[in-house]
């Protein structure tokens, strides 16, 4: 029970921090509605075929542009504070007080789960005001909110075990995005897949979290059939990054 309480007294510390920057807070909500303004704009309003099911693209672009926050929110932000925290010798520092590790990133990923709830919540409003997207309800809503809480805790978990790889903070934001902007696009998320897509990224997309994490999210806004076989795919991927953060997360600078 201690550490729960040190680790909901260290979330009230983390969000202060992060509100306490209010430009970088900014950009994290902006980029997924920038993104969906963007692309419904330069595609236009059309309809889009996914499997028996005939959606509105904007509709589409809604469940995709959540997914990407999510993402942005949990993985690359995650991975990129950490390496920073690490690099200034904050975690080093935390590491030696009475605060338990677990507690310290436990904090970090409810603080992410929290961001991520608000940027859903922000896209889907808009999308619903902009676009008359729909929004999830009833079993749908169910779905949608195992999938949003498994797809945050994994993305958290791989975004510590990438830092690992993290020479500094100079190269934090290179490999991060390096790592996540190529998944993002073979997956779905910034451009439809259609028949004419090739097998070789169909295949890819299975393999990694990112289009098992959208098409459970898509399902929640536009009524595709839900499978829990996508959510067993992230919740391995985070358990194998959980795996990984355990073995080799450093809380000394990298020299």
């Amino acid at each position: 029970m201690r550490a729960v309480a040190l680790t909901f007294t260290q979330v009230r510390y983390v969000n202060k921090e992060f509100w306490r920057n209010p430009s970088s807070a900014f950009f994290i909500f902006a980029f997924p509605l920038m993104f969906l303004v963007i692309f419904t704009s330069l595609l236009g309003h059309y309809n889009l075929h996914i499997g028996a099911m005939t959606v509105k693209s904007s509709t589409y672009y809604v469940a995709s542009m959540a997914s990407f926050g999510v993402i942005s929110a949990c993985f690359t932000n995650t991975a990129i504070g950490i390496t920073f925290q690490r690099d200034a010798g904050i975690l080093k520092r935390t590491n030696g007080t009475p605060l338990p590790p677990g507690s310290f990133l436990a904090a970090r990923v409810v603080h992410a789960l929290s961001v991520a709830v608000i940027l859903v919540a922000l896209t889907t409003a808009f999308g619903k005001t902009a676009y008359s997207a729909t929004i999830p309800t009833g079993a749908s809503l169910f779905h949608f909110v195992v999938m949003l809480v498994v797809g945050a805790v994994a993305f958290c978990a791989l975004g510590l075990a990438l830092t690992a790889v993290i020479p500094n903070a100079d190269a934090s934001a290179p490999i991060v995005n390096a790592t996540i902007l190529p998944l993002l696009f073979l997956s779905g998320i910034f451009i439809a897949f259609g028949n004419s897509t090739p097998s070789w990224i169909l295949w890819v997309a299975r393999i990694f979290p990112v289009r098992h994490f959208a098409l459970g999210m898509q399902a929640g806004f536009v009524g595709t059939p839900f499978h829990w076989g996508d959510v067993g795919v992230v919740a391995a991927w985070g358990a194998a990054g959980l795996v990984l953060a355990i073995r080799f997360f450093s809380w000394e600078p990298r020299r």
